[in-house]
């Protein structure tokens, strides 16, 4: 009956960890989206493209750290005690 129990909270904790990696998806999904909407701004107006180059950098570093976060989640799910 104990054994039982055991398997059935290490099959949440695994469930859990695959379901707080969903977030890595979301994060390449915005990754993509963000480079995207700057080529297409910057292939319609090349001039003003070097000027907005920084806030890219900084938009795909926020949604990056988003995916980074759900990684670490799921680290913790599975290997906290």
């Amino acid at each position: 009956m104990t054994g039982d129990l055991i398997q059935f909270a290490l099959m949440g904790k695994y469930i859990g960890a695959g379901l707080a990696t969903m977030g890595l998806g979301g994060a390449g999904i915005g990754v993509g989206t963000i480079a995207g909407n700057f080529l297409s701004g910057a292939l319609r107006n090349p001039s003003a493209a070097p000027g907005q180059m920084a806030n890219l950098f900084v938009g795909i570093a926020f949604a990056e750290a988003l995916g980074i976060f759900s990684f670490l989640i799921a680290l913790l799910l599975m290997f906290a005690v």
